[in-house]
């Protein structure tokens, strides 16, 4: 996702999906009575396992980001941060356990009892909700209103963010949306009580319990719904809800008191509130978290450069630091609907020129930018193998003569100009456009650098085809983390064209390859899982051959810990800390 990880998936038509971890390692010696905790400040004390476990209650947590993202609605947002945030006000049909290491890949029931149960050889999923659950005024929450925010999410003209995944999936015989299809019903979901939802599906999809975690199953009150608007007041169904909302400036999230406990095994609710502040400069968000008076960088995508080497260097400072890798991937979009860039030897010009220590070190270097990437796939994801399209040459500085030769095959034998974008807020995808910028230019190609804001990336510059295109937008930085770790969950909403959209909201910034589409089916068809990973494993290869994405570095972060936050873990199903189960100490 822009933005997410979770771990190994086997999609099979007849059987629901198993995980194994992707992250994290053991325990420590210094471990509470539930295992898998410590009070001992370590560097990676939270990678893992829980750093400093408490069930202490109160106090306000004070959470902060650099940029905007795209929404605090459900039916409307995409990027992880967005998704582990918003459990603290909405509760979707199914979730990720709050736990740290393997336990944070597996799915647990949320609204609905327990996990899907399917019928129809995969095609139909049925869920059961909890008794008990109620908006925050106090109105019963039934399944009508859990089909209302799924149903409202289709409506992509409207909530351009999100992924598309019951669009695609959902059998849904013409209907748009309520907004687009006034007055209808929608065919691919039946209620036939107030705690029973029935979804039919136009193929079988093993799946579907993760598609029931995405926001976008949180329930909606129809009468409360005032469509783009609705992020101004999302009606909570969880234990917090929104006191005050002031778009590209903050919130502050209260206690819910309509939330009841008895209903909710997952969450145990432990601050008073939250203040989340919008548009901080990063640096300084990263000073606050050291000295205390801040708890969270919402973004997680780990410290600035500047405090980078304050965190390794002094002792204190790094035993309050976790280095998670992610299944994550930085990389670059290349357009091939502008300029020269129409002609696949423009593109290849582009592969063998960039320099992959420079783009290596914007992302904080080796220990912590990550690994230089040959492909899409990170290391984690069944499928996985280490490509050789294109060569880096033998420092991975670039291979400049093959870089020439295909200028020359393209017409450009002097190089060319386009544009590179990247989001405004984010200082790791400047340095990496500018070093870009540098290493391209050795072959003449010149980049001129375009920041958008980062709320607005996908929906309105990068991701909206007919804004990127007459804009020369040639390359674009982008990064993602698989909705789940198979490849399925990683490659699907980056590669295969039809998720692009016209109205804009699309991860998939450049690839639109029928031949790529035909394989996504092939494998989603796939049963044998061997044989589907090996499926995906081509894929990888085959959007390469179209020098479509320049590979960046698969992800490593270091993020550090606030003094003041009790049980602080990395969620491996966000790549991030979990937000959901930090308390105040």
């Amino acid at each position: 996702m822009k933005r997410r990880m979770v771990t190994g998936v086997a999609v099979g038509v007849a059987a629901a999906l198993a995980l194994a971890a992707c992250g994290g390692g053991g325990t420590d010696s210094n471990t509470d009575s539930s295992g898998g905790g410590t009070t001992t400040a370590a560097f990676d004390a939270a990678n893992g396992k829980v750093f400093n476990p408490s069930d202490k209650k109160g106090g306000t947590m004070k959470f902060a980001i650099s940029s905007d993202w795209d929404s605090v609605d459900p039916g409307d947002t995409y990027y992880g941060l967005s998704w582990n945030l918003a459990r603290l006000y909405t509760r979707s049909l199914t979730m990720f356990k709050v736990g740290a290491g393997s336990t944070s890949s597996e799915l647990t029931g949320d609204l609905a009892e327990g996990l899907g149960v399917p019928s129809d050889g995969g095609k139909t999923w049925t869920y059961k909700l909890r008794q008990g659950l109620k908006f925050e005024d106090g109105t019963p929450i039934t399944s009508k209103d859990v089909e209302y925010g799924v149903s409202r999410s289709l409506e992509k003209s409207a909530l351009v963010n999100g992924p598309t995944y019951f669009n695609d999936f959902l059998d849904l015989k013409g209907y748009k949306g309520p907004y687009s299809s006034k007055g209808q019903d929608n065919p691919a979901i039946d209620t036939p009580d107030d705690l029973t939802i029935v979804f039919h599906l136009n193929k079988p999809f093993g799946g579907f319990d993760y598609f029931a975690q995405i926001p976008a199953t949180a329930p909606v009150p129809v009468a409360k719904d005032t469509g783009v608007k609705y992020k101004e007041h999302v009606v909570s169904s969880g234990p917090y809800k929104f006191e005050s909302y002031e778009a590209g400036k903050g919130f502050k999230l209260v206690r819910n008191d309509q939330w009841d406990q008895s209903t909710d095994p997952n969450r145990k609710a432990l601050p008073d509130g939250y203040d989340v502040t919008i548009g901080a400069n990063a640096d300084d968000i990263d000073n606050q978290i050291i000295d205390g008076s801040l708890d969270v960088d919402i973004a997680g995508t780990g410290v600035q450069p500047a405090a980078l080497s304050r965190v390794l260097g002094q002792p204190d400072l790094k035993a309050r630091a976790d280095n998670p890798l992610s299944a994550r991937l930085n990389y670059t979009s290349i357009n091939p609907n502008v300029g020269p860039l129409k002609n696949i030897e423009c593109r290849k010009a582009v592969e063998y020129a960039a320099d992959r220590t420079t783009y290596q070190t914007a992302y904080g270097g080796p220990e912590a930018g990550g690994e230089i990437a040959t492909g899409l796939l990170p290391p984690q994801i069944p499928g996985f193998q280490k490509l050789d399209v294109w060569s880096m040459g033998a420092d991975n500085k670039g291979d400049l003569d093959k870089a020439k030769a295909a200028l020359q095959a393209c017409g450009q034998p002097n190089g060319f100009e386009t544009n590179i974008a990247y989001r405004a807020e984010r200082p790791k995808e400047k340095a990496t456009a500018e070093a870009l910028q540098q290493s391209l230019a050795r072959v003449g190609i010149k980049l001129t650098l375009k920041p958008f804001p980062t709320g607005d990336y996908f929906s309105l510059y990068a991701g909206k085809p007919s804004y990127r295109d007459q804009n020369n937008l040639g390359l674009m930085l982008n990064s993602w983390g698989a909705d789940w770790n198979d490849g399925f969950g990683f490659l699907s909403q980056i590669v295969d064209g039809r998720v692009i959209r016209d109205t804009g909201g699309s991860s998939n910034l450049s690839v639109n390859v029928p031949e790529i589409n035909t394989m996504v089916d092939q494998a989603i068809a796939e049963t044998d899982t061997a044989k589907r990973d090996a499926l995906w494993g081509a894929i990888d290869k085959r959007v390469m051959e179209e020098a479509v994405i320049l590979p960046g570095v698969w992800a490593k972060q270091v993020t550090v810990r606030s003094t003041r936050t009790t049980n602080v873990f990395v969620n491996d199903a966000y790549g991030m800390y979990d937000f959901l189960a930090m308390g105040i100490q």
